[in-house]
């Protein structure tokens, strides 16, 4: 394999383009380079890359060819040749070939990733080509941990074989069970084929679990229609709560009438019941607009729930309303009145620091002393610390206490190092100068510890294993994500922890800045508290990277940007993925509109553009740092300009005119959706780190 691997490694950049494109060209390229290397091990690699991209294209009588081609000169590879090409036969109707590329399959590579799905495949293949008893076998034995795709097989090779009875029950806990997963409908079409002797009528209680299931993935329509279907079948004391469940779906569905009507249709019940109908018709109010028809509904709850947790959830949303409104003396006392009634429930710790924060937005600074101090004692693990710890040390400030700030400050850059606050807390701190030490403060000893079980160190890379050498035979491939599984398995084997760094260094060569970052967000999700020494160089550079960097810095620079906050946005908007499309349709690495794109391309007189070009690193840069500039001019500060890119210029303009604020990070706490706030926050978080590993860009 050693071998293969370094007589393929010209393949990768064409591999790459292929699996990522797709295109005529790009077939031909990497097919003329297994031509010229038909008699070696990295022809068969790149047959296997071609075989691959046809059914990733789900053309699969395409993959046929290569992949057969690639088989004689597999060897290591044998496993993955193998099983797509036996997947390109059974998809493309050659179902006996596909029994005999799969029959030995276990025998011949007893160790690979894929036999749980070779069991699939085959399964089908030995159904479909009259061997269904086997099938049987084969499949019973390999059911746990669940799949859908192998009990859809299975339920297949049952009814094949006469056994509808038994059919009829894994097609049924598939379709009831499972209801997302890609073979619910084919289950429920495999169920009609059955004789009706043999499909019982399904229990009430498995459509509430299809129905619960399709609510908690967010197919509204789909639940609400079959909770609507089961409402007459369920026991009386029951039907109010299916009823609450079918309105939710339907609200969340923008069925709003279906779901006011449905509610009204609701008896009077349990006083949980009727607590939870209220909530949904304030619920719906809100929705259509009415929030004084929601706040009547929380007046309605402390009469008759005043312990339910839907009183809970209806005072924050009382609160946030408020925050809305700027009435703030409202806001005040809905969160209050939530976390006093609420203290150990899930939005406690945020409702007592809204309550406080909006006390010093009203300017009563002592209350807000008070507030944060006790928001530090009470809730000391919780998101909204660093912030109590940073404004309580502010106000130490202006009450000329500066030994204060700095217990407090000092508490801050040791647990929330490279945190929003942390940075802030430490430009703070080297602006006071003090004799001693500060004095100690109880209270700062409630917060906790960073506990990491994490070995952060990697341990040497073990070359000689043959997984490791599968992987970077993969790799050479551009099969990736199929080499971080190899990887991953060599590891939990060898019981080491290198397999994080070698995943995130083929991800960076790869150019898959995304995936790097997101797997080493999983791995050290606590990493903005550690110091830099913490964690070995190659982390942080993951973490931080800086692709596309000459036009970066160029682009940054000709409009007056610091590169590393313009990297940081990169980072936040699409982690370096210069092909992100998000669900508003913006694109690139600085995820611009088509139409924003278009308007600054006519500003830097870029003839011929079209919304495509927003995909190449160079123009995306070049449009967005010029349209963020315009921005920065706009506000004068990079927090307005950060803020105006997330939500817009008009949210930005008017949370600006509601007040003064001592500074740009009071404007940032006060932005009242938590989305841009935390958006600002981490990118400006993000550009500290950036400076701190990397010194003057």
């Amino acid at each position: 394999m050693r071998q293969a691997f370094v007589a393929s490694a010209t393949l990768k950049p064409m591999a790459r383009q292929l699996l990522q494109d797709r295109t005529p060209a790009a077939y031909a390229g990497v097919e003329a380079y297994a031509r010229r290397h038909a008699k070696e091990d990295a022809g068969a690699l790149a047959w296997l890359v071609v075989g691959y991209s046809h059914v990733v294209d789900h053309d699969y009588p395409k993959a046929i060819d290569p992949l057969s081609r690639a088989k004689p000169m597999a060897g290591d590879l044998g496993d993955y040749v193998n099983y797509y090409l036996g997947n390109a036969y059974l998809q493309g109707g050659r179902a006996a070939d596909a029994v005999a590329t799969l029959g030995d399959f276990e025998k011949n590579f007893p160790d690979s990733f894929l036999v749980r799905d070779v069991h699939v495949l085959y399964g089908s293949a030995l159904v479909t080509t009259g061997r269904s008893q086997e099938a049987i076998a084969l499949l019973e034995k390999d059911r746990l941990p669940t799949r859908s795709d192998l009990e859809l097989a299975l339920g297949r090779a049952y009814a094949a074989t006469g056994q509808s009875a038994k059919a009829a029950t894994i097609f049924r806990n598939l379709y009831f069970t499972m209801p997302l997963s890609a073979e619910a409908n084919a289950a429920e079409v495999e169920m009609k084929k059955l004789p009706a002797s043999a499909v019982t009528k399904p229990a009430t209680g498995e459509r509430q679990i299809r129905a619960a299931l399709l609510l908690k993935g967010k197919r509204y329509s789909d639940a609400a229609d079959e909770y609507r279907n089961i409402l007459d079948e369920v026991n009386p004391a029951d039907r109010p709560t299916v009823q609450i469940a079918m309105a939710d779906a339907l609200r969340r569905a923008d069925r709003t009438r279906e779901a006011r009507l449905a509610l009204a249709a609701i008896p009077n019940s349990t006083p949980e019941i009727n607590a939870e109908r209220t909530l949904a018709m304030g619920e719906i109010a809100r929705a259509a607009n009415d929030d004084d028809g929601f706040l009547r509904t929380v007046d309605d709850l402390r009469q008759v729930a005043p312990t339910s947790p839907w009183l809970e959830q209806a005072l924050l949303e009382a609160g946030n309303i408020y925050l809305l409104r700027r009435d703030y003396d409202h806001a005040i006392d809905a969160y209050r009145e939530l976390q006093q009634r609420f203290p150990n429930g899930s939005h406690a710790s945020y409702a007592h620091w809204k309550a406080s924060w909006l006390t010093l937005r009203m300017g009563r600074n002592a209350d807000a002393e008070a507030g944060f101090e006790q928001q530090i004692a009470l809730y000391p693990a919780f998101a909204e610390t660093p912030a109590a710890l940073y404004w309580r040390a502010r106000l130490a400030e202006e009450d000329n206490d500066p030994a204060m700030a700095a217990a407090y400050y000092q508490k801050l850059t040791s647990r929330f190092r490279n945190y929003y606050y942390g940075v802030l807390a430490e430009q703070q701190l080297a602006k006071l100068k003090l004799d001693s030490n500060p004095p100690h403060y109880a209270v700062l000893d409630r917060v906790p510890p960073l506990v990491s079980g994490t070995k952060f160190a990697a341990d040497a890379l073990p070359e000689d294993d043959l997984r490791v050498q599968k992987a970077h035979l993969l790799e050479n491939g551009a099969l990736f994500d199929l080499a971080a599984r190899e990887l991953r398995a060599a590891a939990a084997e060898d019981k080491g922890n290198w397999d994080t760094a070698e995943i995130i260094r083929m991800y960076d060569d790869a150019g898959r800045y995304d995936a790097a970052i997101e797997v080493l967000k999983h791995a050290v999700p606590d990493y903005f508290a550690l110091d830099f020494a913490s964690l070995p160089r190659s982390y942080w550079e993951a973490l931080f990277p800086k692709p596309y960097w000459l036009d970066l810095k160029k682009f940054s620079e000709s409009n007056n940007l610091d590169p590393y906050l313009v990297a940081s946005l990169i980072r936040q908007e699409s982690e370096f993925n210069p092909n992100a499309v998000s669900n508003k349709n913006a694109v690139g690495l600085m995820q611009l509109l088509p139409k924003v794109g278009k308007g600054v391309a006519k500003q830097q007189k870029l003839k011929h553009f079209t919304a495509t070009q927003l995909f190449t690193p160079a123009v995306n840069l070049q449009l967005g740092t010029h349209y963020f500039r315009g921005m920065v001019d706009q506000y004068g500060a990079f927090e307005y300009a950060l803020a105006a890119y997330n939500a817009g210029t008009n949210r930005v303009d008017d949370w600006r005119s509601i007040g003064k604020y001592r500074d740009p990070a009071e404007f940032v706490e006060s932005i009242p959706f938590t989305e841009t706030r935390e958006y600002v926050q981490a990118i400006l978080r993000n550009a500290n780190v950036y400076r701190q590993l990397y010194g003057a860009p």
